[in-house]
């Protein structure tokens, strides 16, 4: 007696009185099943259509030569129809994000047949989409360059290059017109100090302010050099703010301070030790300094070796009595004074305000210079003011536009 518990699977065949291959009813299947197949095939070969008669859909996709490469300007999207679509159209599918621009056929869904999209050349029935490039991130020159360093007693210093490269051309960040904007539109250079202080703040005026706006690092930081790299490799321009002697002691920001009437040996040792402490600056700017700033026989051994290093120099107008402009033109620095303290009042509205004034010097000189201390309550608003000035046909440039260009010294007065 079998055991179908022990017996092996399948070694025994099945009963002939249960076999549904067995018998007249199972040839006849067999049969019908091959006769089946071989009519498939004859038919696939006779009519030449591999897919057994399943409806297809065939779509060509053809990417376009991408446009040259051209000044980054913020479009727009648009969708423009050529000419009225049939009323039959089918519906488009989603949209998709190509990277330049193609032609599609709204008969069909897909791409025209052509080779440059314009209004002359493509075809009736087709629809436009214009994809913008996304905006192109400007990447500084790296620093330091080791063309543009030597060893100091301190630590890097920057220098001029031999071929006389200067760090004030090769650091600063280029000017990108736009161009919706006419060719000779006022122009704005916000600088931004106290960076570096608080790290947190820092790292929020990097991330929230437009490129454009130039960063002033004052030397005590801790994390200085980190942050300063930071800046630059979000695209701003970045300024040493030196410390210079105050009328009142109390206020001398800290060691190393360059002090009025000092020896010149002592004061340019100083003057080092600050330049070593970050690299990639295009020049320097006061850090307080009513007193010493007054003092053209202190200023003089300063603006000499600014002049030696190829770098810039910004008079952020909190002294008074300041000689700097007359300094600096003598020894041949880049020079440039800020018009507007923006945030000398520290609310919202008083920022709001001075920004104003500065659009209006702008539009009235051709240029014009905005500084702010670093509080956190002018960041929002200089960003929203940046973000809106070309549309209102002015231009944000980094402040080594203006230095060098001899446009900022041009528009003072003695």
């Amino acid at each position: 007696m079998k055991n179908n518990l022990h017996d092996p699977l399948g070694l025994e065949p099945p009963d002939s009185q249960t076999s549904t291959a067995s018998g007249p009813w199972g040839s006849i299947a067999l049969g019908g099943l091959g006769f089946l197949v071989v009519g498939l095939v004859a038919f696939s070969v006779i009519t030449d259509d591999g897919t057994g008669g399943r409806p297809i859909a065939q779509a060509l996709i053809e990417p376009l030569a991408p446009a040259p490469a051209s000044v980054p300007a913020q479009q727009a999207a648009s969708v423009r129809p050529a000419t009225q679509a049939p009323a039959n159209a089918q519906a488009l599918p989603a949209p998709i994000e190509v990277p330049s621009m193609m032609a599609l056929d709204v008969r069909t869904g897909g791409p025209a047949q052509t080779s440059q999209v314009s209004r002359s050349t493509t075809p009736a029935g087709a629809l436009v989409i214009q994809v913008p490039q996304p905006p192109v991130h400007l990447q500084l020159t790296p620093a330091p360059d080791q063309r543009l360093v030597e060893k100091g007693k301190h630590g890097p210093l920057p220098k001029m290059a031999a071929d006389g490269s200067r760090p004030s051309d090769i650091y600063a960040r280029p000017v990108v017109s736009s161009p919706s904007l006419r060719v000779n539109a006022p122009r704005i250079a916000i600088v931004v100090g106290s960076m570096g202080l608080n790290a947190v703040g820092t790292r929020s005026a990097i991330a929230q302010l437009p490129g454009e706006v130039t960063l002033g690092f004052a030397p005590y930081g801790g994390e200085l050099a980190t942050l300063a790299q930071a800046a630059r490799e979000n695209g701003h321009e970045i300024l040493l703010q030196v410390p210079m002697e105050p009328y009142e002691k109390a206020d001398i920001p800290g060691p190393y301070t360059l002090m009025a009437g000092a020896e010149a040996g002592a004061n340019l040792d100083g003057l080092h030790w600050f330049m070593s402490r970050i690299t990639g600056y295009v020049g320097i700017a006061n850090f307080l300094g009513a007193k010493f700033a007054a003092r053209e026989a202190d200023l003089a051994p300063v603006m000499r070796e600014l002049t030696k290093r190829g770098l810039l120099y910004l008079d952020d107008s909190t002294a008074a009595q300041s000689r700097a402009m007359q300094v600096a033109g003598a020894a041949g620095v880049g020079f440039g004074k800020v018009d507007v303290v923006l945030d000398l009042t520290p609310t919202p509205e008083a920022v709001q305000a001075a920004l104003g004034r500065l659009e209006a010097i702008a539009r009235s000189k051709g240029s014009a210079i905005g500084f702010a201390q670093g509080l956190p309550l002018a960041i929002d608003p200089i960003a929203r003011f940046a973000q809106g000035l070309e549309k209102r046909g002015l231009m944000l440039v980094p402040y080594s536009a203006l230095a060098r260009s001899g446009v900022a010294a041009a528009n003072l007065s003695p």
